[in-house]
Order: structure tokens, then sequence, then C-alpha cells
């Protein structure tokens, strides 16, 4: 869009604040992935890319080496539309199946969300190997290999609008219009 979509505002309020607030109804705490000195008056603790500029890979390795928790929400700053209900599907999804590592919305036509995953802390090997490898694509690295291949489950979801990003003008124009 061409500017800094998590500062964008959305009918007041910081984006990224308006996807904090629908996380914060499932999640015990929220964080913010970015350079600290840009988005600490957001009011969430900011936690720093340790691979700036190397995409939405990069967030999900940062977010996952800074936690303790078992099961982390990832969601990107620039879905609004998610619903809670959404978000408390793949937590119950998660805690039905310990043994997988990553619990992903797929939509009926094989596209996947993996940047409103459930990501659990043991995948954090897994991502740093990809980025250290060279990849930043989030859906190869849900596939790489090494240190092991991660044990991905996935859910249907079925309204692709839920899941939309805004990341053109005319996407942010359609969302604040509807």
């Amino acid at each position: 869009m061409g500017t800094d979509k998590a500062r964008a505002d959305s009918a007041g309020r910081a984006l990224a604040l308006r996807v904090a607030d629908r996380a914060r109804g499932v999640c015990a705490s929220i964080t913010l992935v970015g350079n600290p000195f840009l988005y600490a008056d957001l009011g969430l603790p900011v936690v720093p890319d340790r691979f700036p500029g190397q995409g939405p890979l990069a967030g999900i390795e940062a977010a996952l080496g800074s936690t303790s928790a078992l099961d982390n929400l990832i969601v990107a700053c620039d879905m609004p539309a998610l619903p809670e209900t959404v978000l408390d599907a793949l937590f119950r999804s998660a805690s039905g199946d310990p043994d997988a590592d990553c619990i992903v919305p797929r939509h009926d036509n094989g596209d996947l969300e993996p940047l409103c995953a459930v990501y659990r802390q043991r995948c954090h090997p897994v991502v740093l190997a990809a980025l250290e490898a060279g990849t930043r694509k989030v859906t190869t690295a849900l596939q790489f290999p090494l240190p092991r291949p991660l044990a991905i489950r996935y859910i249907r979801v079925s309204d692709p609008e839920a899941f939309a990003n805004l990341n053109t003008p005319e996407d942010w124009q359609r969302y604040h219009r509807d």
C-alpha cells in the first residue's frame, strides 16, 4: 500500500490494534513483531525482527523465538475482518491434536492461510533453519525438512473474506466501505 499498514488508521484505531482486539478474546497475551521504536506507542509489547526485511516468515521466527507459550496464534496485522470464532476454532483444533506442530486454515480450493495460524513453539527450529537456508515463503518453510518435518494439521475454512488482507488501496477502500 506504500504505507505502514500496522499504523494505518482504520476507523480511529491503528490497524494492528484492530487485529489485536480480535485476538484478545482467545489469547492470554498479545505481542507485535517489528521495530520497537516504531510501535512502542501502540501500548503492546514489541519483539524486534531478527531478520529485518525478510518478510512474514521472519516475523514468525521472531515471535516463536521470543515465546515460552506452547501454542501461538500468529496473525498478520492486515486481517481486520477475522472473526473471533475462527481464531477460537484454531485453538480448539490445536488442543485436539497435540501431535500437530501447526494448525493452518485451508480453503476449499486448497489455498492456505499461514499468516493466521497456530504455531507451536517447537516449530521455531524449523522456521529458523528455513530462514537461514534462504527460504522466505511461509508455505515453503512449512514443508522444510530440517531439522525435522513439521506435522501440519489443516482445518477447513469456507469464508475467504474473513481472511482478506488489506494489501492495496482498493482493498482498503472495499473493507472500509462495507
